[in-house]
């Protein structure tokens, strides 16, 4: 049956290992499709650290930071009128909603204590 499935697709064989079926080469050369691979070592720690960036003053971390929130201010969808009015009448409602709640178990559980251990 893969016979018949082959024939239908020239030009593409089956793959023969995990490797193959992920797009990876198991021979280390060009990976799927004729792409090349990386070709190079992974950088020893010593390499890794002898690239890595001075310490940065507690200023330049700040500044940065900064840099970094604005960036990230930038991103976010923030909410025209109408939806900031349905957003504060919903959070007003929840907010009663849990105020009443609260003050209806306080009071019961006040009653409670009160017929459990008498009024003064």
């Amino acid at each position: 049956m893969s016979d018949e499935h082959e024939s239908e697709r020239p030009g593409r064989e089956r793959p023969s290992n995990a490797a193959d079926r992920r797009g990876r080469r198991a021979s280390g050369g060009s990976g799927a499709e004729g792409t090349p691979s990386k070709g190079r070592a992974t950088p020893s720690r010593a390499a890794a650290a002898a690239t890595k960036e001075k310490k940065v003053s507690p200023i330049g971390r700040v500044v940065r930071f900064l840099r970094e929130v604005v960036a990230e201010l930038r991103k976010v969808i923030w909410p025209n009128r109408s939806q900031m009015v349905k957003y504060t009448i919903a959070v007003l409602i929840f907010v009663s909603f849990m105020v009443a709640l609260v003050f209806l178990l306080d009071s019961a559980f006040a009653e409670g204590v009160a017929f459990l251990f008498g009024r003064d």
